[in-house]
């Protein structure tokens, strides 16, 4: 969902058409700017991406007429889809869910809208027009703020109902409240299955590298006993695996100098020989990771042999056969494996040669 920077402005990840009725649609940063008047995307969050590097697309405010839902006959396959009316020509965007449509959707309408000042706000040589005479159908017309559209080179001039509906003028401007939850989202499709212990949470996020400091985007896993990150979701191999046991804090970066300073949304994690600086792609996203990288770090300290019990408990083979942990002893209704890894054996048989009620459970 989007998420208000240091800058006041909005931000997020969107998938955007490529070209209008292609189909293919691109995954962009978006950053609309009320200041500057314009909508920008990019490749990545601008921090992360090369000195000087600028935006892929840009779209004045005051070309977009219109903001809305797109219907099903629109784009009848693609969920949580909006688009822009802008001149003549329409974007069409996808959110990650609906919290995000909805939040985007109001966010560009608001900061699209045109209005004129109200009769307290104008300036004082107004004052001169109206001592002069005016028809009687003037004086009786009441002043109403309007909304001025430029629709196919037209500019067209629509009222608005200052008492509901399409006002909102007592909130304030830039302070966004609408938009105070956010969550990052990468779409799964071509993702890897999964491996080993279930995952309790995965996502992408920005680490910044050990040596060279640089930036970059990786795919990040979190399970029972360690954390590891990817190049891309589709990878099956780690760039590297953080051990849970290891981990000594994990907290939000509130402590910032130099390339941290202006990063949002940074949290690090501490571990015994390295911390790690991780950039989410938003608030609530950043907090997400601190609680359940804390819960499993507290979960391991509690209960590590359970954990570690359960871990390999999964390795054993399919079709009923379970791992006899020691030659000669009592398998408890276990059958012997010819896969049976000797290390695993050894650690089975060191923590519990015969876990209670498994046996039972294997010889029914």
């Amino acid at each position: 969902m989007p998420y208000v920077d240091r800058q006041n402005r909005i931000c997020g990840f969107l998938d955007i058409e490529e070209h209008e009725n292609s189909g293919k649609f691109l995954r962009r940063y978006f950053i609309l700017d009320t200041q500057a008047n314009c909508l920008l995307w990019y490749m990545d969050n601008p921090q992360n991406l090369a000195m000087g590097a600028g935006a892929v697309g840009s779209l004045q405010l005051t070309y977009i007429s219109k903001v809305s839902i797109a219907t099903p006959k629109q784009k009848p396959k693609t969920p949580f889809c909006f688009v822009i009316n802008a001149l003549s020509q329409r974007y069409f965007l996808q959110a990650n869910d609906q919290k995000d449509l909805k939040d985007w959707v109001e966010a560009l309408n608001q900061a699209s809208k045109i209005t004129v000042p109200k009769v307290g706000s104008l300036p004082l040589t107004t004052e001169v027009i109206k001592s002069l005479p005016a028809p009687p159908a003037l004086e009786k017309k009441p002043q109403v703020a309007y909304k001025t559209e430029i629709i196919g080179g037209v500019v067209v001039h629509t009222p608005i109902n200052q008492n509901g509906g399409d006002g909102q003028e007592g909130s304030e401007p830039g302070s966004h409240a609408i938009l105070r939850r956010s969550q990052s989202y990468i779409p799964t499709t071509g993702s890897r299955v999964p491996s080993g212990p279930p995952l309790i949470k995965s996502g992408y996020c920005v680490k910044q590298g050990n040596v060279r400091k640089s930036w970059k985007r990786r795919f990040f896993v979190l399970d029972d006993f360690t954390i590891s990150y990817f190049k891309c979701e589709q990878d099956r191999e780690p760039l590297r695996t953080i051990f849970l046991k290891d981990v000594l804090k994990t907290h939000e970066c509130l402590v910032k100098s130099g390339d941290l300073l202006m990063r949002d949304n940074l949290f690090e994690i501490i571990t015994s020989s390295r911390t790690f600086y991780i950039q989410a792609d938003s608030p609530e996203d950043m907090h997400s990771w601190i609680k359940e990288i804390g819960a499993a770090v507290q979960a391991l300290k509690c209960h590590p042999r359970i954990h570690f019990f359960d871990s390999l408990w999964k390795l054993r083979p399919l079709g009923g056969a379970q791992l006899c942990p020691v030659q000669g002893a009592a398998t408890c209704g276990r059958e012997k494996s010819p896969l049976q890894s000797p290390l695993c054996g050894f650690l089975l048989a060191t923590l519990d040669p015969c876990p209670p009620g498994r046996g039972q459970a294997a010889s029914s």
